[in-house]
């Protein structure tokens, strides 16, 4: 995949796609980063995922707070809050339109 492309498209979904996975289990963020590969986002740089992160907290998406590793260094958790829930509830909303009115176009420009 051309990697600008790529790059242009994670920023309009990357944080939807975080506060998701977030909304299934308070997770931190090189938990988030496997997980976001795995869904076939591709590898996701720190320096991408970390500002979303703080970005949604500081907008009270998501709370953060740090626990002691079991085998290394404190690792900072993120939890989705109930104002992160209506903004993911509406996002999926907004992305599943947009996504399908894409879906048409590009169906039809074949």
């Amino acid at each position: 995949m051309d990697q600008d492309r790529r790059g242009q498209w994670l920023r309009g979904v990357l944080a939807p796609c975080v506060l998701a996975l977030v909304a299934e289990r308070e997770s931190y963020g090189y938990e988030l980063a496997q997980s976001l590969d795995a869904a076939g986002l591709g590898p996701i740089q720190g320096g991408t995922l970390y500002p979303v992160l703080l970005r949604l907290q500081r907008f009270g998406l998501v709370t953060a707070s740090w626990r002691d590793g079991t085998a290394g260094p404190a690792r900072k958790y993120y939890r989705i809050t109930a104002e992160g829930r209506e903004t993911l509830r509406h996002a999926t909303s907004d992305w599943q339109e947009f996504s399908a009115g894409v879906a048409s176009i590009l169906r039809e420009g074949r």
